[in-house]
């Protein structure tokens, strides 16, 4: 049965406004929000956008940054400088993945980016989530203006007064769930359901605080699906992506610990984070997961090294030192998964040249 979504009143439904200058992606994204119920608008310039917004503003716009004559950027940021229009969401969808192209869309007005190729379904979550956003904040703006207006005529009487304020903690609770919400989706890999690259870069430098504070161990391991392209030339990229899927399942299955953390590291490549874990005990580890995606027996028709999906891992373990950057830890476990290739593949390789000033690994060696 077909959902058809309407505005806050019931009525008409919720209108959406794309601007793009592809119209492969014009007919792609509006097919897909048609048939989720909503009223699609679509436009193929900036100067068209800005026009169809001031005759008749959208619930939300998905915008493309590169476009001629005026780019995303711009037109964000006139759609902000407008008082009428400047409360409306503007989620960017670009194939633009550089942090530089998302901070300077953030910094002109947009709520959300989503980069190009994109997943069906994060575009839908992120969309539903924010015009849910978008009406929790006007339902909380319009209470809280009936309840000031009562206040101040003296008409409300004390039950109802009761009765507005546990309203309108429901709908700041709604509201701050909304946000929550948002927040892991900005911090969750939209195809593997696995942490991404932000949530890993802050959960390291968090963890390596920490431990050179505890001096206790830090192990980072990397791993790789090794021939990743040959077996999307060969599979489909379809098939590539239920692979990587597969995997992330296995790996996040395989960590026993609350601490322990999963990421998409970038790619067909996997970080895992495992704090005061010894070298051995990561060795471990990565056998486990090794012996997880051999069970999974997903047939590779193009490896050099097996019939089926192989991973390649790269380890390094140490003692963070105070003042000192992970980076060095990430750029060792990198160095033995590039050993781990270039002797083979499907091999595990514990990186054992340390950075100067990294403290070595003298704790015994007690299982984690």
């Amino acid at each position: 049965m077909e959902v058809m979504h309407r505005d806050e009143f019931g009525g008409n439904l919720v209108n959406i406004l794309i601007v793009d200058d592809t119209p492969v992606n014009l007919r792609l994204l509006s097919e897909l929000l048609t048939n989720k119920g909503y009223e699609v608008r679509a436009v193929t310039s900036g100067s068209m956008a800005l026009t169809v917004i001031k005759a008749a503003p959208p619930e939300l716009v998905l915008l493309d940054v590169r476009m001629p004559e005026m780019d995303g950027y711009e037109v964000c940021q006139q759609i902000k400088q407008d008082p009428e229009t400047a409360e409306i969401p503007v989620i960017f969808i670009s194939a633009l993945d550089e942090v530089w192209d998302k901070i300077r869309a953030f910094s002109v007005g947009a709520v959300d980016y989503i980069t190009k190729p994109f997943q069906v379904v994060e575009v839908l979550a992120r969309v539903e989530a924010h015009l849910a956003l978008r009406r929790l904040q006007r339902e909380l703006r319009s209470q809280n203006l009936a309840l000031q207006q009562e206040i101040s005529e003296r008409k409300q009487v004390e039950s109802l007064l009761q009765r507005e304020i546990r309203e309108r903690k429901r709908v700041e609770m709604a509201l701050q769930q909304a946000v929550q919400e948002l927040q892991n989706l900005a911090r969750q890999d939209g195809l593997t359901q696995v942490a991404n690259r932000r949530c890993f870069d802050e959960s390291l430098e968090q963890e390596w605080r920490r431990l050179a504070r505890e001096q206790m161990p830090l192990t980072l391991i990397l791993c790789d699906v090794d021939f990743f392209k040959r077996y999307n030339d060969a599979c489909g990229h379809q098939a590539g992506d239920e692979c990587l899927r597969m995997i992330a399942n296995t790996i996040q299955a395989t960590l026993k610990r609350p601490a322990d953390l999963v990421a998409r590291y970038g790619g067909e490549e996997f970080a895992l984070i495992l704090p005061n874990t010894l070298a051995s005990n990561a060795v471990l580890v990565a056998e486990e997961i090794q012996a997880g995606v051999q069970r999974l027996k997903i047939e590779h028709p193009a490896s050099d090294v097996s019939p089926y999906v192989t991973l390649s891992f790269g380890i390094a373990c140490v003692i963070p030192t105070v003042g000192a950057s992970p980076n060095w830890l990430i750029a060792a476990a990198d160095q033995a998964l590039y050993r781990a290739k270039a002797e083979g593949r499907d091999r595990i390789v514990l990186e054992t040249e340390l950075h100067p000033n990294a403290t070595p690994v003298t704790v015994p060696e007690t299982p984690c």
